[in-house]
């Protein structure tokens, strides 16, 4: 028989004939099947990688995440609005407490001290003499034992209403004695713990509490004196949060008056703090039936971020844990058909650091939530109220950081976005060179400007100082504070402020911008002749717009991801599930021969 130039060998019978032409449409038949699953896995890709808007137009799906991600950000900040307010009166109602427990039992205290001024317009609240402790001690019993006369609404915390007895606890050193004028001393670091009731007859109007000191055999040695407290609580009921669905707020304020002394420099600084703890109202009966609509509607609410925030935890995860599988999918797709691994770039392509972000989002949204439903419920301390603050409002900031997600997707703003992606490794290696010189300077003025400039009495305040000097804030102030005690040090302090001002400000910030202005321009470039392509990306192409609604995404074949895994093993036997597909290492089977034949 004649040689065919389509074979690979010459058929000399017409039973080998036969095989070859077997054999040949069965190489025809593999290399279709090939093509296929590699156009299966294209489009598969294509569409894994598409925008909610694009995924539509391609399958008519409706974005599920993406309106979850919707209903969320209303709700999480409609929640948030409500507590940010109910929190806002808590804190200022007990500020404004703490004000006016600090008139009615802080001796020495001026209204002028109420304003946070700076530089503040007086030193601290102290006493300098045996006398004046003692007749601080009296003038806050004093004022507690005439609570009836404070124009508040505060009572004592008894069931009957009668006056609890105060206690003052004493913390002094085991030994300490000075004998200044021989520099010598007995000292013995150990502290001691002393409380006591503070307990008078109350027909004596007049109460002197060295005289019940000395009835004690209590002696204080203010020299081994490190702190004083003298403690007591009073009750209220706050009418101002009151409204139409919302009931009064009952507190308990425990407070406390400490002298502080451990510096022993002669100065015993007092400080009041008022901790309030909420408690349950027992009120107008009517009034409270009617108010149930306030803690209903505020507990459906929590309910319902808490279960919006559960379905978009599941979805983000799922989405994760299907990129992953795929992720697995592809490299074993790149290993079959091209004999070679998927780059570390492709592979990141997989993992969204959007979902992630939405996933540490809701985690934080729903433990706040949960600390709001309680303390709504029952008995917590401002404790629980800055915990809350701090669970929900971060989990509403990452919650609209989220939105620059779906705006990426736009050319316009998605410049912004790959702006600070590509910047980001940049300045990383910047601020901390940035960093070293910062620290560097903020240790150096710790140490030598500490003593003589209020700026600078701590590393966090020395941070805060040079950090502000950075932005241009408070230049002269700081320049002007030095303390003239030492001259050698005034000059020095002149060198250090010139130079940190003129290295950050005109150098540091340039180059930071500089760095951030090279990424911008470099993106702009990208836009003009194209971003550079993984090998990921140059696989998977460019999706054309006719295609999206050519209804090619729409086929059975390869609507999921299990008839694409069932496409690419080729066989019944290996059908296996996605998830246990992406386990299995199996390698490629070399083609077979039929009798000779070789597939061409």
């Amino acid at each position: 028989m004649a040689n065919n130039p389509n074979n690979s060998e010459e058929c000399t019978s017409e039973s080998e004939e036969e095989l070859c032409s077997l054999s040949r449409h069965r190489c025809n038949q593999s290399s279709t099947m090939a093509l296929l699953g590699e156009e299966k896995m294209r489009r598969k890709l294509q569409f894994f990688f598409m925008n909610p808007i694009e995924k539509w137009h391609a399958k008519r799906r409706f974005p599920y995440k993406f309106g979850v991600q919707v209903i969320k950000i209303i709700l999480v900040t409609m929640q948030l609005c409500l507590f940010a307010h109910s929190r806002y009166k808590h804190v200022n109602y007990t500020w404004d407490n703490r004000v006016t427990f600090s008139h009615l039992f802080l001796k020495g205290w001026d209204s002028t001290r109420e304003v946070n001024a700076y530089p503040p317009s007086m030193g601290p609240l102290a006493v300098y003499e045996v006398d004046e402790f003692y007749d601080t001690i009296d003038y806050a019993y004093a004022g507690y034992a005439n609570l009836g006369n404070a124009i508040g609404p505060y009572s004592y915390t008894a069931e009957d209403n009668k006056m609890t007895d105060p206690v003052l606890c004493l913390f002094q050193y085991k030994e300490g004695t000075i004998f200044g004028f021989n520099e010598s001393y007995v000292f013995n670091s150990e502290i001691e713990e002393v409380c006591m009731n503070i307990t008078h007859n109350i027909t004596n109007k007049v109460f002197f509490s060295k005289t019940l000191l000395d009835e004690k055999n209590i002696t204080i040695n203010f020299s081994a004196l490190v702190k004083a407290t003298f403690s007591f609580a009073v009750k209220t009921v706050n009418f101002k949060a009151a409204g139409p669905i919302t009931p009064p707020d009952c507190y308990k304020f425990d407070i406390k008056i400490t002298f502080d002394n451990q510096d022993h420099d002669g100065q015993v600084v007092l400080t009041l703090d008022a901790e309030p703890i909420r408690l349950v109202c027992k009120g107008d009966i009517e009034y409270i039936t009617d108010n149930k609509i306030d803690s209903v509607l505020r507990s459906i609410l929590n309910y319902l971020v808490i279960l919006i925030c559960s379905i978009s935890f599941v979805l983000c995860s799922r989405a994760i844990y299907r990129a992953q599988q795929l992720k697995e999918i592809t490299v074993n797709f790149f290993k079959m058909h091209y004999n070679t691994e998927l780059s570390s770039e492709g592979r990141l392509e997989f993992l969204n650091m959007w979902y992630i972000m939405i996933i540490i989002n809701d985690i934080l949204i729903v433990i706040g939530s949960s600390v709001k439903e309680e303390i709504e419920r029952k008995q917590f301390t401002s404790d629980q109220w800055n915990v809350c603050s701090v669970f929900l409002g971060t989990g509403n900031m990452l919650v609209w950081f989220g939105v620059l997600r779906y705006l990426g997707f736009f050319k316009t703003y998605n410049v912004v976005i790959l702006t600070l992606k590509k910047a980001t490794p940049k300045v990383a290696r910047f601020l901390l060179c940035a960093l070293l010189i910062y620290a560097g300077f903020t240790f150096c003025g710790w140490l030598i400007l500490g003593p003589y400039h209020m700026k600078f009495r701590s590393l966090a305040t020395t941070s805060e100082c040079l950090f502000s000097l950075i932005n241009g804030d408070d230049m002269f102030a700081t320049f002007s504070i030095m303390s003239l005690k030492s001259p050698m040090l005034w000059w020095y302090s002149r060198i250090y402020l010139y130079s940190f001002i003129s290295l950050y400000i005109y150098v540091v910030l340039s180059l930071f911008i500089s760095v951030i202005m090279d990424a911008y321009d470099t993106i702009k470039l990208y836009y003009k002749e194209g971003f550079p392509k993984t090998d990921l990306q140059s696989f998977i192409g460019t999706t054309n717009i006719d295609d999206l609604s050519s209804g090619i995404y729409r086929t059975d074949s390869g609507s999921s991801l299990n008839g694409l895994v069932t496409d690419l093993c080729c066989c019944k036997q290996f059908r296996k599930s996605y998830s246990s597909l992406t386990d299995s290492k199996q390698e490629p089977k070399a083609p077979s021969t039929q009798s000779g034949a070789i597939c061409v």
